[in-house]
């Protein structure tokens, strides 16, 4: 059920003329499916008989999160923490095999095409007729640029911003350089921890579309009495409200 922003309209009465701030991966174009498609390659090739499948994506996630506060985002990070996990769970180095293999996993990161989310390329053609249209993806600039170039999207946006990480900071920062009016200013995006706490933190409006490949370090709670976030199920919903 959608669920909108006190004082901001009410579904199906569209908003005049917003800021909408969108994310990339996993808002506009499915992403962290395929990074979870290796991982069930990977444990299905670590095979480890005492730590299990869980036991070992456990181990995995922890890694993967000590290396983004370190690293950043993105299939080399990515491909870095596999390598870590295997030094981890075979308690040695990764042999030259190995590596071999985990560098093979590359391929799956490298498509010329990104899988759009149903129904994004028609909404952000109607919605960049009555709105101004923002893209903040985070990762690696090359990465991101890539899939970006990809979506075929880009000129829908008045700009495309990628940065290395979605803070509190990184929000106030594209308010000052956007000259954005937080209260007509939108976050739209799937994660609740980079794309809707931190908006929020900074003074702007947000809307939730969940996506059920999320990736497990993007959760966490949101407030249900927030009133400035709209929840919504479908990204082509946005069609309703702006």
């Amino acid at each position: 059920m959608s669920a909108v922003g006190g004082g901001y309209g009410t579904a199906g009465t569209r908003r005049a003329r917003q800021v909408l701030v969108f994310d990339a991966d996993d808002t506009l174009w499915e992403n962290n499916v395929i990074f979870e498609r290796v991982i069930e390659e990977f444990l299905t090739w670590l095979d480890h008989p005492e730590l299990g499948r869980e036991g070992v994506r456990a181990l995995l996630d922890e890694i993967e999160a000590a290396n983004a506060v370190v690293h950043g985002y993105g299939s080399k990070v990515f491909l870095r923490s596999l390598g870590e996990c295997v030094r981890r769970v075979r308690l040695r180095e990764a042999s030259a095999a190995e590596l071999a293999r985990i560098a093979g996993w590359a391929r799956a990161f490298e498509a010329d095409e990104v899988e759009l989310i149903p129904g994004v390329a028609e909404t952000l053609a109607e919605l960049a007729g009555r709105h101004e249209l923002l893209m903040l993806t985070k990762g690696d600039a090359d990465e991101q640029r890539a899939k970006v170039d990809a979506s075929r999207l880009a000129h829908h946006f008045r700009g495309v911003h990628i940065v290395p990480e979605k803070n509190a900071g990184t929000y106030q920062e594209l308010i000052r350089t956007c000259a954005l009016t937080p209260s007509d200013t939108w976050m739209i995006g799937n994660s609740p921890k980079s794309d809707i706490l931190p908006a929020r933190k900074a003074g702007l409006n947000a809307v939730f579309i969940p996506n059920d490949h999320t990736w497990v370090l993007e959760h966490d709670v949101l407030d249900p009495a927030d009133e400035q976030v709209l929840r919504l199920e479908t990204f082509t919903e946005l069609l309703r409200h702006f």
